[in-house]
């Protein structure tokens, strides 16, 4: 324990960059966000302590107002991308919002199948009882296993 208190009086710029160095590395393995306003406050320290030579209390108290300040900040004036949905890039039905196709059979009873980038799907009509079969289709919604259509 004396060999790391001598190494952090002897070097704090370089322990305070090591210890920014670090939870970067670990920020950037796991995607987080949150150890990156740690980081850079371990950074800032790190400068602080060069200019300055504050000692140990005084060091630890400017990294942990400047962790707390910068992620506080974050949060509130940098815009929050967790609560909105993401696409799934492996969710084939997510992607037909939108899309075109045609009719495989007449639908009956608001209810049939259309055909779309050489797939068939089960469809519903948005609005009205009967369409032909080999009519343009748009998809406007997904409900379950059914795509919801109107004629396009």
């Amino acid at each position: 324990m004396d060999a790391v208190t001598d190494l952090l009086a002897a070097q704090p710029f370089w322990i305070w960059a090591g210890l920014g160095a670090a939870l970067l590395a670990i920020e950037v393995m796991t995607g987080t966000g949150w150890l990156l306003w740690a980081s850079a406050s371990a950074g800032v320290t790190a400068v602080v302590v060069a200019l300055a030579s504050t000692g140990l209390p005084t060091s630890l108290l400017v990294f942990a107002l400047l962790t707390m300040a910068s992620t506080l900040a974050a949060r509130r004036y940098l815009p929050q991308t967790s609560g909105t949905p993401t696409p799934d890039i492996n969710d084939a039905s997510g992607r037909l919002l939108g899309r075109h196709g045609a009719t495989v059979v007449a639908f009956a009873n608001g209810a049939g199948r259309v055909a779309i980038d050489g797939k068939e799907w089960a469809a519903r009509l948005e609005t009205g009882e009967s369409l032909a079969a080999g009519t343009n289709v748009e998809v406007v919604d997904i409900e379950g296993a059914h795509l919801k259509v109107r004629p396009a």
